[in-house]
C-alpha cells in the first residue's frame, strides 16, 4: 500500500517537473530580469549592503539583514552544489554548466520580487520579530488562504525530506567513506547538535549561520581554486567545451557522451533551479526576519544569495569537474554520476577527498539549520506557536533517521514538495507583479 502510494506520487512528481514547468519558472526569471529593468545591474550595491551589514551590531529583537541572507544561503548552500554539479555533468554533459549558471543569473531577479513582497506583507511578532513568506503574501496580500496553506504543508513536508532527513544521510555518507563507526551515532550526534542550535531560536541559528556560511564557502572554493590553478594550462579548453556543448550535442572527452542539447538544457536549468532554490519561495521567509529599512532594500541584499550560489559556487565547481576531465579522462570512465567531484579533488596533492567530504558535511549541517528555521516558520503560520516544540521533535527525528535508513522513496517525492511550495509562490509573483515594480522603481529611479 505505502509503496503504491510512492510510486503514484513520483508518478505525479515526474508529470509536473515537465519541460513546460522548468520553462515557466525560467520564464519567470527573465520576465522579473526585463520587468525591473534588469535588476542584476545593482548586484554591487547589493553585496556592499550585505558585507556592510555584517559588520554591524545586532538589532535587539529580530535578525540583521546580513543575518537574514546567512541563513538563507546555509539552506542553498548545500549538497547540490557538488553532487547536483556532479550529476547535471554526467547526465546533461559539460553544457549543462553553462545553463545552470545562467539560472542563477536571471534567477537573481525573481528572488528580489518574492523577497520584496515577503518583507511587504510581512506581520510582527514578540520581541520586536518579523513573520513572513509567501504563505503571509497569499494570505494578506491575495486573500487566498488556501493556497498559503498549501505551500505551508509542502513546505513543513520538504523540511522533513531535503531538509533534514536527506541531508543527514549525505553527512552520514560522507563520514563513513573514512570512518568505520555506527550510522546510529552518528545521527544521535547530528540531532544533538542541531538540537542545541535550535534551542536558541531564529536568532542562534541566524548566529551560527553568519559564521558557517562565510567559513565552508571559502574553505571548499579554496580548493577549487587550487585545483584550477593546477589545471590552469586547460581553463580556456574548459570554458571552450562548456560553451560548444551548451549549443551543440557532440561528444565529450573520458567516455561521457556529451547528452544532446535539450537534455544539457533541462539539467542545467533544473539543476540550477533546485540549486539556488530562486521561485521555490524559501529565501523569503529569512528575508522577511531581517530588521530593515525597507523592501527594496532587503531585496537587493537577499538576491545576492543565488549570485554567490549559483553564479559562483555552482560555475567553479563545473569548472573544476570539467577541467579536470580534460586533464585526465581516463580516470572518470565508468564513473557513478555524483562522483565527478570527489574524483577532481583525489587530484590534490593532499586530503583532497578527505577535503571534500568535510565541505560536505558543513554544507550539508548548515543546510538543516536553514531548513528548520523553514519548517518552523510554516508551521507557526498553520497552527502557531504552540506546535514548535512537536515540530522541533519530529524534525530532529528525522534527522537521525536520515542517517541510520534508505532514503530512496523521500529523494523520489521531493520534486513534488518543490513543485507544491513553487507553484503558489509564482501566483504571488505573477499576479503582484506591478507592485514590485512600481515599489522598485519609486525608490531606485
Amino acid at each position: 500500500m505505502i509503496q503504491t502510494i510512492f510510486s503514484s506520487l513520483i508518478a505525479l512528481s515526474e508529470r509536473l517537473w515537465s519541460f513546460s514547468l522548468l520553462a515557466l519558472l525560467m520564464g519567470t526569471h527573465i520576465y522579473f530580469t526585463i520587468r525591473l529593468g534588469v535588476i542584476q545591474k545593482y548586484l554591487p550595491r547589493g553585496i556592499r549592503l550585505s558585507f556592510s551589514g555584517s559588520k554591524q551590531s545586532k538589532p535587539a529583537g529580530g535578525v540583521s539583514p546580513y543575518g537574514a541572507l546567512a541563513t538563507a544561503l546555509a539552506a542553498t548552500i548545500g549538497t547540490g552544489n557538488i553532487i547536483g554539479i556532479s550529476t547535471a555533468v554526467a547526465i546533461g554533459g559539460p553544457g549543462a554548466v553553462f545553463w545552470c549558471w545562467l539560472t542563477g543569473l536571471f534567477g537573481v531577479a525573481t528572488c528580489y520580487g518574492e523577497c520584496f513582497l515577503s518583507v511587504s506583507y510581512r506581520v510582527p511578532a514578540e520581541e520586536g520579530r518579523y513573520l513572513g513568506g509567501p504563505m503571509y503574501v497569499l494570505q494578506n496580500g491575495l486573500h487566498k488562504r488556501w493556497l498559503a496553506i498549501l505551500f505551508s504543508l509542502a513546505a513543513v513536508l520538504a523540511s522533513f525530506g531535503m531538509g533534514s532527513s536527506v541531508q543527514s544521510h549525505s553527512i552520514c555518507s560522507a563520514v563513513l567513506s573514512h570512518l568505520r563507526i555506527s550510522p546510529h551515532l552518528i545521527g544521535i550526534v547530528l540531532a544533538l547538535t542541531a538540537g542545541f542550535v535550535m534551542l536558541g531560536g531564529v536568532k542562534q541559528i541566524s548566529s551560527i549561520c553568519t559564521f558557517l556560511v562565510p567559513f565552508m564557502s571559502l574553505f571548499y572554493l579554496g580548493g577549487c581554486f587550487y585545483l584550477l590553478v593546477l589545471n590552469r594550462s586547460l581553463l580556456p579548453d574548459a570554458l571552450a567545451v562548456i560553451l560548444r556543448s551548451a549549443f551543440s550535442g557532440k561528444a565529450f572527452a573520458g567516455g561521457f557522451a556529451g547528452s544532446a542539447v535539450l537534455l544539457g538544457i533541462r539539467t542545467g536549468i533544473s539543476r540550477g533551479l533546485f540549486t539556488n532554490e530562486a521561485g521555490l519561495g524559501s529565501i523569503p521567509m529569512a528575508a522577511a526576519t531581517a530588521q530593515t529599512p525597507s523592501p527594496v532594500i532587503q531585496g537587493l541584499i537577499s538576491m545576492t544569495g543565488p549570485f554567490w550560489d549559483t553564479v559562483v559556487i555552482c560555475a567553479v565547481t563545473g569548472l573544476v569537474i570539467v577541467s579536470s576531465i580534460l586533464k585526465s579522462p581516463q580516470s572518470y570512465q565508468n564513473l557513478p554520476i555524483d562522483s565527478l567531484c570527489m574524483t577532481a579533488f583525489s587530484q590534490l596533492p593532499f586530503f583532497g577527498r578527505e577535503m571534500l567530504s568535510l565541505s560536505l558535511i558543513l554544507f550539508a549541517f548548515a543546510t538543516i539549520l536553514g531548513w528548520c528555521y523553514y519548517g518552523e516558520n510554516a508551521v507557526r503560520f498553520l497552527a502557531g506557536e504552540r506546535a514548535i516544540k512537536l515540530y522541533q521533535v519530529l524534525y530532529l527525528l528525522c534527522v537521525y533517521l536520515g542517517a541510520v535508513v534508505s532514503l530512496d522513496q523521500v529523494w523520489g517525492i521531493s520534486d513534488l514538495l518543490n513543485a507544491l511550495m513553487m507553484l503558489p509562490n509564482l501566483v504571488c509573483l505573477w499576479m503582484l507583479r506591478k507592485q514590485i515594480a512600481a515599489g522598485t522603481q519609486a525608490e531606485l529611479k
